[in-house]
């Protein structure tokens, strides 16, 4: 497949053949991924990927989008009453809300696709989505693991809950509720976002920020009231922009070559990727995942470096780990963790009829850094079980 590759984004244009390296992904047959020269904004870098094939997921609908239009429901635990359609025999058992459940319910005709990160606001916390998932089209309401993002609050504004349009959590409050699955550790990274940027917008010291027009607010116990404050939202804007536009603009003109996801650079370390089945579906979810990165980038304290594309391509190809956990909802989904020494890789994957795919792949670097990290070698993987729930994989070493 030929393609462009820019030596530096915007300006001179080559046309080599690209060399796609093969990668296996959760123990799947994956599309071969080829990193891009990197578009650089402030203390943020991203790396374009691009594959050589997709797949089509016109059928799923986003968060996002199932909310907007009114046919999911996402509530606190035990407050269901009116809010299903039709029968529903398998209705959850709960004895109230709950701090780490909330029930969602799929009223349309296409399944949802929920990613670990996305922040639904209101009942009576804000909560985070703990992981990746799919839920099917007119299901019956579903628990829903979750993880609050507002200490200090436990009174309910309504019972239905908002979807956080502008922002996904960014990486240091994604991975916490990922990796961590601690709900301590997901209020710590929450208040250090919080102060972090309360801190940069009070006092306007921001390069990306405007030096006048800012009103100093008290901080909020909030992850969403603080990141979507006029304010902050500025400061945001002006650290994601140009890295939007820059990436946009490539892929408009690399559209035949699939652009998929993106490898991520906060001060020089290689933090995250994000890859998806097609590029209509990270399109849906670009502008909530380039705040997200633009959010961490200027909440973290670190000299910007520089980073290469052979750095960030290593990254990407390294997914054999020591031992392997996965969950799955027969015929629906399969969602696994692959554990290495130096980062998590969770992937997605569709067993809906008709797809049998990787839906999305998130890959989180260990807080040491990429620079440190060995080469894994491959290892043979048992199979995995399609009785549902969670299975557990040692790694023969």
């Amino acid at each position: 497949m030929s393609g462009s590759l820019f030596s530096r984004f915007g300006l001179a244009v080559a046309a080599p053949i690209l060399c796609f390296s093969s990668l296996t992904w959760g123990g799947n047959a994956a599309p071969k991924y080829k990193v891009l020269e990197p578009i650089s904004h402030g203390n943020l870098t991203i790396f374009p990927v691009v594959t050589a094939s997709t797949h089509d997921t016109s059928g799923f609908i986003t968060l996002d989008e199932g909310i907007h239009s009114g046919e999911i429901i996402v509530t606190e635990a035990g407050h269901l009453g009116g809010l299903v359609r039709g029968p529903h025999p398998h209705m959850p058992v709960s004895t109230g809300a709950q701090v780490n459940q909330l029930v969602l319910i799929n009223n349309s005709k296409h399944p949802l696709i929920l990613l670990a990160g996305e922040i639904v606001t209101g009942g009576k916390q804000d909560r985070v989505v703990a992981k990746d998932r799919i839920v099917p089209p007119e299901s019956d309401p579903v628990d829903l693991g979750v993880f609050c993002v507002e200490p200090g609050r436990w009174t309910g504004i309504s019972d239905k809950f908002s979807s956080m349009h502008g922002q996904m959590a960014q990486p240091s409050v994604r991975s916490k509720a990922m990796v961590a699955k601690d709900q301590q550790q997901v209020w710590n990274s929450v208040g250090t976002a919080n102060s972090a940027v309360t801190v940069m917008a009070d006092s306007a010291v921001s390069p990306y920020a405007p030096s006048a027009g800012l009103t100093v607010y008290p901080a909020q116990s909030s992850y969403a009231k603080t990141f979507e404050s006029e304010n902050v939202r500025r400061i945001i804007a002006d650290e994601a922009a140009p890295v939007e536009q820059s990436y946009s603009s490539l892929m408009k003109q690399l559209r035949d070559q699939h652009a998929v996801g993106v490898v991520v650079a906060v001060g020089g370390r290689l933090i995250w990727i994000d890859i998806f089945a097609s590029s209509s579906l990270l399109e849906k979810y670009w502008p909530k995942l380039v705040r997200s990165y633009a959010a961490e980038a200027i909440t973290t304290h670190a000299a910007a470096k520089s980073v290469n594309t052979a750095d960030a391509q290593q990254f990407l190809e390294k997914t054999e780990g020591s031992r392997e956990m996965s969950e799955s909802e027969p015929g629906v989904y399969r969602q696994s963790e692959t554990i290495a020494p130096n980062f998590k890789l969770f992937t997605l994957f569709s067993l809906l009829p008709g797809t049998d795919f990787d839906l999305h792949i998130s890959k989180i670097a260990d807080a040491s850094g990429i620079a440190e990290m060995g080469k894994i070698h491959p290892q043979s993987r048992p199979a995995w079980s399609e009785a549902g729930g969670t299975v557990y994989y040692p790694m023969p070493r």
